[in-house]
């Protein structure tokens, strides 16, 4: 029927097939786990691997844990800001500014 169908189909099979193969690439290259056909990771089994993920996983936790200590001091600072004694200052220190600029 079309003359160019077994053309269009053989372009299209190695566009997918090399997109394929350059995802795989990035995902190697990044450390990301491959997956299988049904979608179950490829973790690899290298001891260089295997130190990496433990390193990380310190990372990840030194890094929550700074987190953590971030959140406590914003929210010491939220509530020093929300202070009433903070506004009432601020609005004495703009009134006292404000007369020594006239």
């Amino acid at each position: 029927m079309f003359p160019f169908s077994d053309t269009v189909i053989i372009v299209a099979v190695a566009i997918m097939t090399g997109g394929w193969i350059v995802n795989s690439f990035v995902r190697m290259k990044m450390g990301y786990p491959l997956e299988n056909s049904w979608g179950k990771a490829i973790y690899p089994k290298s001891d260089e691997a295997v130190e990496r993920v433990k390193l990380l996983t310190q990372e990840n936790a030194e890094l929550r844990a700074e987190l953590g200590s971030m959140k406590d001091r914003l929210a010491n600072v939220e509530r020093i800001v929300t202070d009433s004694g903070y506004h009432l200052t601020s609005e004495i220190d703009r009134l006292r500014d404000d007369k020594e600029v006239n």
